[in-house]
Formats: structure tokens, C-alpha cells, sequence
């Protein structure tokens, strides 16, 4: 992973998506901010890829390189390959079969890249595959060290992804079936534990915001987003699993998709149950999230032919892997031929089946095209230490890359200071420049100012094509020292 990290840092696109960027950010407005803490966390997205990426995003190289995103996810994609490879080892009694399944996953281009930037899915597949081999553990030794690890990775999974949140009724009843003992009490331990983090979401969303849900149907939630917007799968079971299945194809590559289908009814006529039935249910969760809870997966082979959440195919990878270790435990040489087999079309054609890189790439273009804009023209216009009206989000790349600290940014995060400065800007705002998208809460804000100040006049406007139009102001002191 290390030399992946290294990869993508020089090729510039460890924050091509956009929302690997925002967790970035998110991580750094909770120790750099007008309003640093815990509630800088927000809602929708869980707290704990972030509260991970705290003690590096500190650094202000690691933060402007997005190196300490990238460094966090890095090291949990390592982890969870461990992982698989322990299980897979401790499944198949045989570490070329454990091999195979940790090459068919880690070695995927598409494994690579998410686990080399700031995205939630390295630590839930660290999560995922540590619950998974706990709870084998615990079958065979009944021991409380197992059940506590299996109650640990399922809350740090809780607490990473909402598909973990899906899991735990299921694992839960696995752990009451597969104690020795009082099994009343292993299950009553494991959802103590595992359930605190489903638990502490639902605490924080109503302290923070006034409702529990907020994170499932607040303004910022998949759900508001979509609306009723028809996309494919949305309301139909058929469509919703073949765009599923074909982000899977694309993702995974039909030899991994062929071969892992084939071990799986090799695994299923040993009777490996447990670990089939709970790499399914992520799969299971994004089914239903893309029927019943707007979540739409676009590929480009299938209309609207365009890209959006694609990695989500990456959820079906991991029952390939486990399905190549079955195949491939029949002796080594098979082994080597089904790693190889697998990972063929990613070692002829890489770009072709970089489907999450290219998404990334195709998505990002206007929008990194407008930040390099902006922060040309900043960079030779502002002054150091001066501040910022603006809002959190796709605008701060722009900070980040200038180096500006965020509490040198008034955003909507910083609740009372942002209160007041909406309300009377003529009295609370102070900021030397504003930077707005057309019709967001800043440009609001400035409307109102014309009326009783204070002053701000469009410097730049930059136009491009597919992106909303940014506007650069500058504040204008009557006292010419400012």
C-alpha cells in the first residue's frame, strides 16, 4: 500500500473525488476552525475515518498534499488485506489458498486507489474483515478475547460506513448460536459494545441537530439530495441489482467475478457458511439503499452512461476473493493460476479497468480546473493572515492548497459567529475577501450588505463549463491601511 499511496500522490489525484477531499477537510476543521471539537464532525458521514486521520491531519504538509488522508486509508486497506489473509488461512488450512484471496483483492487497481486516498472504505473493509475473522475465532474457541474483538471491529464499522449497521442484528445472532456457555451473555456483550456506535450517531444527530435522523433525511443526507429524482434501480429490484452487478463487473473484472462465483459453490459444498453469508450482506445493503434509500450507482456501459458511485461494485469483491481462496486451495499451481487469471485484464488494460480512478478523473476535471483558477488569482492578490467569507466544502481546496488555515475561514460551521453575520452583516461580518458559488448562503449574505455595508466588489469571475460560476470579492475599507 505504501507504493500505492506513493503512486497516486505523484500522479496528483489522492483528492480527485470529491468527497475524499471533504474528508480531509472535515478532519482538519476539527483542530483547525473558528469552532474546533467534536461538533465539527457534522452529520451524514460516521466520525471514525475522520477521528483516524486527526493526529496526522494536524501537519500542515500532510494536510496540503492530502497525505494524511491517504496515509490513514493506506494503513487500513493494509489491515483488512491481514485480515482476509488470516481468514482465509484459518477457513482453507492453506496459506497459497489465503495468498490467492488476499492478491485477488488487494492487487485490484480499484482496491488499490480507494485504499491509497481519504475514503471510509479502507477502515470498513479493516472492519468488516476483522469482524469476520473474530467471530470464526470465537466459533472455535468460545473465548472472550475473540468475542471482544468481534464486538470492536463491528463498532468501529458502526461507526465507519452505515451498511456495518446492517451487519449487526446478523452477527449478533451468530454470536448467540456459536457461543459455549451462557449465550445470552456473549450476545448481550457484543451488542453492548457493537450497538454503542449506532447508538452515539443517533445521540450526536439529535444533540447537534435537533433530530436522530437527521443524518438519513436532513438537507445533506442521499435521501434529500436525490428527492424523487428517477434514476435507474430506484423503486426496481431488477435494475437496482444489474447496476449493481455490472459496478461489480467493472470493478472486480469477469475473470475475478467467474472464478470467485466458481469457489463460492466449492465453498458452500464444504459448508462455509458463516463467512459467504456475511461478505453477502454488504452487497444485500447496497440492493436495497439503491431501490429504497436514493442511492443510484451510474456506469458507463449502461444508461445514462456517465459515472457515479461505482465503487460501490468494489462491495462484491470481497466474496470473489473468498471464493478464489476455495479454488485456489486445490493445490499451489492452481493457486498462482487463479491469482494471475484475476488480475489479468487489470495487467493489460489498467486504465481501461480503473473504473473508481477514472470516475474520479472524468468528475473532477471542471472542478479542479475552477480551484487552480482561484487559487492563481488569490495567490498573487490576497495578503498572508487574511480572512475569508466562504462556504465548507468544494470551495476549500482552494484554502488548503493556498495554505490558509481554516479558522482564517467564516463558514456555516461556525454557528454563532456565522449567525451573526448573516443576520447583520453591517455589524459581524469583517472578512477581507468572500468566495461564493451563484445562489449559495455567501453570495446571500453580500446581497444583503449592499444595503447598509459593508463593501465588497467582484474582483474575478470564473467561468467553467459544467461547474456553477465562482465569484472572487473583495472587501473595500474606507481606511486605505486595511
Amino acid at each position: 500500500m505504501t507504493a500505492a499511496v506513493a503512486w497516486f500522490y505523484r500522479t496528483g489525484s489522492l483528492l480527485n473525488f470529491g468527497d475524499a477531499e471533504a474528508h480531509l477537510n472535515i478532519a482538519r476543521r476539527i483542530v483547525d476552525s473558528r469552532t474546533p471539537g467534536w461538533a465539527q464532525i457534522g452529520t451524514t458521514w460516521l466520525p471514525l475515518p475522520h477521528l483516524l486521520t486527526v493526529p496526522l491531519v494536524r501537519n500542515d504538509w500532510l494536510w496540503h498534499t492530502g497525505l494524511a488522508g491517504a496515509i490513514t486509508s493506506g494503513f487500513s486497506m493494509a489491515v483488512a488485506a491481514t485480515f482476509l489473509f488470516a481468514t482465509a488461512r484459518r477457513v482453507f488450512e492453506s496459506a497459497t489458498a489465503a495468498g490467492a484471496a488476499w492478491a485477488v483483492f488487494l492487487l485490484n487497481p480499484n482496491t488499490l486507489y480507494l485504499g491509497s486516498i481519504p475514503m471510509t472504505e479502507p477502515v470498513f473493509f479493516a472492519s468488516l474483515f476483522g469482524l469476520l475473522y473474530f467471530t470464526l475465532r470465537f466459533r472455535e474457541t468460545g473465548g472472550w478475547g475473540s468475542l471482544a474483538g468481534a464486538s470492536i471491529c463491528a463498532l468501529a464499522g458502526a461507526l465507519t460506513r452505515y451498511e456495518a449497521w446492517f451487519l449487526l442484528p446478523f452477527v449478533a445472532a451468530f454470536i448467540w448460536s456459536a457461543a459455549r456457555g451462557n449465550r445470552w451473555i456473549a450476545a448481550a456483550f457484543f451488542c453492548l459494545v457493537a450497538g454503542a456506535g449506532p447508538l452515539l450517531w443517533l445521540a450526536h444527530n439529535r444533540y447537534y441537530f435537533g433530530d436522530p435522523l437527521y443524518f438519513y433525511r436532513g438537507p445533506y443526507s442521499a435521501l434529500v439530495i436525490q428527492g424523487k429524482t428517477a434514476y435507474p434501480g430506484r423503486g426496481d429490484w431488477r435494475a437496482a441489482a444489474q447496476y449493481l452487478f455490472e459496478a461489480g463487473r467493472l470493478v472486480a473484472g469477469w475473470h475475478a467475478i467467474a472464478i470467485g462465483g466458481a469457489g463460492l459453490l466449492l465453498a458452500g459444498a464444504r459448508r462455509v457458511i458463516w463467512p459467504l453469508a456475511l461478505l453477502a450482506l454488504p452487497p444485500v445493503f447496497y440492493l436495497w439503499s439503491i431501490h429504497s434509500a436514493g442511492t443510484p450507482i451510474f456506469v458507463p456501459t449502461l444508461y445514462p452512461h456517465s459515472w457515479y458511485n461505482t465503487r460501490y461494485g468494489l462491495a462484491l469483491l470481497p466474496l470473489a476473493a473468498f471464493g478464489a481462496a476455495a479454488v485456489a486451495r486445490i493445490s499451489k499451481p492452481m493457486a498462482a493460476a487463479v491469482a494471475v487469471a484475476a488480475l489479468i485484464p487489470f495487467l493489460l488494460h489498467p486504465s481501461e479497468h480503473s473504473v473508481t480512478w477514472n470516475e474520479a478523473d472524468v468528475n473532477s476535471r471542471a472542478r479542479r480546473q475552477w480551484t487552480s483558477q482561484a487559487v492563481e488569482y488569490l495567490r498573487a492578490a490576497a495578503r498572508p493572515h487574511q480572512t475569508y467569507f466562504t462556504s465548507f466544502g468544494d470551495l476549500t481546496p482552494i484554502y488548503r492548497i493556498l495554505g490558509v488555515p481554516l479558522r482564517d475561514t467564516l463558514t456555516g460551521d461556525n454557528d454563532v459567529e456565522w449567525a451573526g453575520a448573516v443576520a447583520r452583516p453591517d455589524l459581524f461580518l469583517h472578512e477581507d475577501w468572500a468566495v461564493v458559488t451563484g445562489g449559495d448562503p455567501v453570495q446571500t449574505v453580500l446581497d444583503k450588505a449592499r444595503l447598509r455595508g459593508p463593501r465588497y466588489e467582484l474582483d474575478r469571475r470564473i467561468t467553467v463549463k459544467g461547474a456553477p460560476v465562482v465569484e472572487i470579492y473583495r472587501r473595500i475599507y474606507e481606511n486605505p491601511l486595511h
